[in-house]
C-alpha cells in the first residue's frame, strides 16, 4: 500500500493544479487496486519524482477504442496510454464478449478461433505475445502470423482461417511513440456496432487478466504458426483481382520501415512486374522509421516521397509507391509527363482513389463484367469525382458513411459482394475483391501498377489520365488540414470546436456564405435562420457546412485516432466552365487558401 506521504504529494498535486482531477483519481486506483499491483511501485517513483505533466498525461481519461481501434502513445503506466494493462484489458475484453457472444449465438462456445499479426513497431512482438496468452488462457485456439505482416492480411486470415476474431498489433502511421491493438469480428471487419459498445463495456470492467504463457500454448497447441498457408492464400486471393494488359514499367517502392515487403513485393513479382527496386534507405525494418521525414511513416505526407523521388530520376523509374508500417494505406509518386527529365509529382489519396476507380470499371466493362447492379463504395470525406466517374460507368456509388473503412466493409457485407467493385477513403486506402474487409495497400499497389503500365503504353502518365478526367468530369480539388491539441487542455478545445460548428455554425468562411449545416451527430440539417430538419444519415461526430458554390464544402471532425481535430475542404469546378486547366486549377487553389486562413482564425478564437 502507498504510504500516507505519498498520498498527500498527490492530494497536493491535484489541490495545485499540477494534474486534473480525473487523473487524480485514476493515479489513487492505481496505487490501491489489487489489479494494478504490478504498476503500482513505477507509479509511486513518478509521483516522488514530480513527473506531473507525465502523470496527468498518462491518467486523465482511460483510452478509448476509436475509428482504428484502442491506440496511443507506449508508457509503462496509465489508463490513457498503450502499455501491458491496457492491452492486457482490450484483449480481456475481447475474448470475454466473443465468448459470451458465441455461447448465446451457437451451441456452445467450444471451438473459439482468433486470429493474431504485428507489425514492425517497438512492442509490437510483445504485445501479440500478450494477446495470445489472454486468448488462449480464454480457451481460444490462437493463430499466430510469425513475423511482421500487414493488416490486410490479418483481415484476410480472420476470414480464411475462420475466426471468431482477430488482433491486430499496430499504429499504422502515428509517430514511433505509439502502438495499437485492432478489433476485427469474424468478418474480418473492424468491430461495429452493437459489438464496439458490448466489447468497450467489458474491457471497462476488466478485473483480472489471465494469461496461458506463450510456450505453454504452443506445446499445447493451442498457440498456432500459421502464416505459410496465410501468406500463400493471401497472396493468391489479391492476384485474383489482377486486369491483364503491359507490364513494362520500372517502380521504385519503399516499405516505409514496415511490412509491405511481405506482401507488395512477391505480389508485384507473381503479376509479371520484374523490375521493381526497393528504395534502401526505408527497407529495414524499424520501429523507429529513421530515414522517413519526421519519422512519421505516412504516405499522405508529400515529404515522405522527396528523396525518393530523387531516386526515381535517377534509375528512370515510371513510378514510386510506398505504403503505411502496416501496409494498409498506399501513396504515390509519378512523372507530370513523359518527357525525360520532367518534373514528379505525388498524387492525394482521392486522386489515386479517382484513378482506380476508373481503371476497375473500365476494365470490368471491357471483360463485359460490368452491370447497373454493381456498386462502388466511398465515405462522406471522399472526393464526389469517384460518384462521377461511376455515374458514367452506370453504376451505383454507396457514399452516405462515416469516416472509417470499417463502415465501407460493413457496406459490402450489406450490399452483398457479388455486386462489389471498389472501395476508397481519402486517406490513402483502396480495397478491390472481398478476400478482407479492410483498405489493402498491396491490392491497390498491383492494380496502380498495371494502370501505369496501360498507360505509359499509351504514352500518358498517371497525370495525365488525371487531367483527362478532369476535363470530363470537372475538376476536383480537396485539402485536408489538421490541428493536434495532445492531452486534457486539447481534448477540451477540441469538444470547445465541435460544439461551436454544431450550435453556432459560421454563417461566412472566406468569401463564401454558409447555406447550410450538417450536423451528424444531431442528424439535423442546420440553416442560418436556425430552423432544421431531419438528415438522413449514419450518426457520427462530424460537421459538414455547405456552401453557396457547387461543389464547395467543408467538413469537421476529432480524429478517431489522434488527438488532432481534422478540416476536410472541397471545390469543384464543373468541366463545361473550364476554358483553361491551369487557370481554373489557380482559382480553386486561390479559394481554398482563403478557406483555409477563414477556418485558422475561427480555431485561434476557440483557443
Amino acid at each position: 500500500m502507498p504510504t500516507p506521504a505519498l498520498m498527500k504529494k498527490l492530494a497536493d498535486a491535484a489541490a495545485a493544479g499540477k494534474i486534473t482531477p480525473d487523473a487524480a483519481a485514476s493515479i489513487r486506483a492505481w496505487l490501491t487496486e489489487a489489479r494494478y499491483a504490478p504498476y503500482a511501485p513505477e507509479v509511486a517513483r513518478q509521483i516522488e519524482a514530480g513527473l506531473w505533466k507525465e502523470l496527468d498525461d498518462a491518467f486523465w481519461t482511460v483510452i478509448p477504442f476509436g475509428t482504428g481501434g484502442r491506440r496511443g502513445k507506449m508508457y509503462p503506466i496509465g489508463s490513457n496510454t498503450i502499455n501491458d494493462r491496457t492491452i492486457g484489458e482490450s484483449a480481456q475484453g475481447v475474448a470475454d464478449y466473443v465468448r459470451d457472444f458465441v455461447t448465446a449465438n451457437r451451441s456452445s462456445g467450444d471451438g473459439l478461433r482468433c486470429a493474431i499479426a504485428y507489425d514492425t513497431r517497438h512492442q509490437s512482438r510483445h504485445f501479440a505475445e500478450l494477446c495470445s496468452e489472454i486468448m488462449a488462457a480464454a480457451r481460444f485456439k490462437v493463430f499466430f502470423l510469425d513475423g511482421f505482416r500487414s493488416t490486410p492480411e490479418l483481415s484476410f486470415a480472420v476470414r480464411f482461417l475462420h475466426c471468431d476474431c482477430g488482433l491486430m498489433i499496430t499504429a499504422s502511421h502515428n509517430p514511433p511513440s505509439d502502438n495499437a491493438v485492432k478489433v476485427y469480428w469474424s468478418t474480418g471487419g473492424q468491430i461495429l456496432p452493437p459489438h464496439d459498445a458490448g466489447i468497450i463495456d467489458r474491457v471497462m470492467n476488466v478485473e483480472e487478466i489471465r494469461r496461458l504463457p506463450f510456450a505453454e500454448g504452443r506445446a499445447a497447441g493451442q498457440i498456432v504458426y500459421c502464416q505459410a498457408e496465410a501468406d500463400a492464400a493471401y497472396i493468391a486471393a489479391v492476384r485474383s483481382q489482377a486486369m491483364p494488359g503491359p507490364r513494362a514499367i520500372r517502380i521504385l517502392y519503399s516499405p516505409l520501415h514496415g511490412v509491405g515487403g511481405s506482401s507488395v513485393l512477391p505480389v508485384l513479382l507473381a503479376d509479371g512486374f520484374t523490375d521493381v527496386e526497393v528504395f534502401g534507405p526505408h527497407a529495414d525494418a524499424n520501429g523507429d522509421f529513421p530515414n522517413v521525414p519526421g519519422h512519421v511513416a505516412n504516405p499522405e505526407n508529400p515529404a515522405i516521397f522527396d528523396a525518393i523521388i530523387e531516386r526515381g530520376k535517377e534509375i528512370s523509374a515510371d513510378l514510386i509507391m510506398a505504403t503505411d508500417p502496416d501496409a494498409d494505406r498506399l501513396g504515390c509518386a509519378a512523372p507530370r509527363t513523359t518527357k525525360a527529365g520532367g518534373p514528379w509529382e505525388t498524387l492525394t489519396g482521392n486522386q489515386i482513389g479517382a484513378l482506380l476507380t476508373d481503371f476497375v470499371l473500365d476494365a470490368r466493362r471491357r471483360a463485359g463484367t460490368l452491370s447497373s447492379d454493381h456498386y462502388v463504395v466511398k465515405t462522406l470525406v471522399t472526393t464526389e469525382l469517384i460518384r462521377r466517374i461511376a455515374d458514367c460507368y452506370g453504376v451505383r456509388t454507396l457514399g452516405n458513411l462515416q469516416v472509417g473503412f470499417k463502415y465501407i466493409g460493413a457496406a459490402i457485407d450489406e450490399a452483398g459482394t457479388d455486386r462489389f467493385v471498389i472501395g476508397c477513403e481519402e486517406s490513402h486506402g483502396y480495397l478491390v475483391g472481398h478476400h478482407v474487409r479492410d483498405k489493402d495497400a498491396t491490392v491497390a499497389a498491383m492494380l496502380l501498377a498495371e494502370l501505369a503500365a496501360s498507360l505509359k503504353a499509351r504514352r500518358q502518365t498517371l497525370h495525365e489520365r488525371l487531367d483527362a478526367l478532369y476535363w470530363q468530369f470537372g475538376y476536383h480539388t480537396e485539402q485536408q488540414i489538421s490541428i493536434t491539441l495532445p492531452g486534457s487542455q486539447g481534448m477540451r478545445r477540441i469538444q470547445s470546436l465541435m460544439a461551436r460548428f454544431r450550435t453556432d455554425p459560421p454563417q461566412k468562411l472566406g468569401e463564401f456564405n454558409v447555406r447550410q449545416a450538417r450536423d451528424y451527430q444531431r442528424l439535423i440539417v442546420r440553416v442560418p435562420d436556425g430552423t432544421a430538419e431531419p438528415l438522413d444519415a449514419p450518426r457520427g461526430d462530424m460537421v459538414m457546412l455547405d456552401l453557396d458554390r457547387e461543389g464547395s464544402y467543408l467538413a469537421v471532425r476529432p480524429s478517431g485516432t489522434e488527438p488532432k481535430v481534422k478540416f476536410y475542404l472541397f471545390a469543384y469546378e464543373p468541366a463545361e466552365q473550364i476554358g483553361d486547366m491551369a487557370e481554373a486549377k489557380a482559382d480553386v487553389a486561390r479559394r481554398l487558401q482563403n478557406l483555409q486562413t477563414a477556418l485558422a482564425a475561427l480555431a485561434k478564437e476557440e483557443g
